[in-house]
């Protein structure tokens, strides 16, 4: 689904060793971990990829005016190196959309994604298709684990930076991380906007200050929009799914 630059509870690996022996799911692929990228072999990995699959991905789903505003906690990373916005109309009122957005995570009710792939990485997430009361309750300053909390040192898991219920959910740095000048922020957030009484614009940003060593960063684009996508697609069905009955 989404990097953003250090959201890991120990932010000390390279992505490199991470993605040889310890990645566990897209989602975690970019909070906290330590970048090293030449210059030259970045900007030909990023014209490379931009050249082979075209900026679309990034805003799937979203208007260019979607993909140029300003969304919650934008600020955390005012120059990204990475950014995408992508978006999808569900035809089910806020309320209804937002209890699954909430509850997302492992040991909860998941990402709605590619299980079986995130599963190969040992994550053990199980794609719920009811709404969990226990999970509801989400509150700022929480973590959300990405793999069971016995599995990779237990650094897979990201931080609630911001929420606003019913409207917002941003993961990102913590406190500390933000006033630290050698980290290198990064955001996930969702936003909820109400087009009508029953119809619901979700829209997804990643913001990253630093990106992944080049031979990994063409591999992260394409894998980031195949997994949030279905993310996307996958709590729009069950909000839909849910409204209609």
């Amino acid at each position: 689904y989404t990097p953003a630059s250090s959201a890991l509870s120990k932010p000390t690996k390279t992505l490199s060793s991470f993605i040889r022996g310890n990645l566990p799911s897209t989602a975690s692929k970019a909070f906290g971990l330590s970048l090293d990228a030449q210059p030259a072999a970045f900007t030909a990995a990023v014209a490379i990829t931009a050249w082979i699959v075209g900026p679309w991905p990034r805003r799937w789903g979203a208007t260019r005016k979607e993909a140029k505003r300003q969304l919650p906690v934008d600020e955390l990373v005012p120059n990204p190196r990475y950014q995408s916005t992508r978006a999808v109309t569900i035809e089910a009122p806020v309320e209804e959309v937002w209890p699954w957005l909430v509850q997302i995570g492992q040991g909860r009710g998941g990402f709605y994604s590619y299980s079986w792939l995130e599963n190969l990485f040992g994550a053990e997430i199980v794609n719920a298709d009811r709404i969990l009361p226990e999970h509801q309750n989400l509150q700022p300053g929480d973590w959300v684990r990405l793999v069971p909390e016995d599995r990779y040192e237990g650094q897979a898991k990201i931080y609630v930076a911001g929420l606003v219920p019913g409207r917002a959910l941003v993961f990102g740095p913590t406190p500390e991380q933000q006033r630290d000048p050698k980290a290198h922020p990064g955001v996930w957030s969702f936003v909820l906007e109400p087009i009508d009484a029953g119809t619901t614009r979700l829209i997804v940003r990643t913001r990253m200050g630093r990106l992944f060593e080049p031979p990994f960063y063409m591999l992260f684009d394409p894998i980031h929009f195949v997994m949030e996508r279905k993310m996307l697609l996958g709590i729009k069905e069950r909000a839909e799914r849910r409204s209609r009955n």
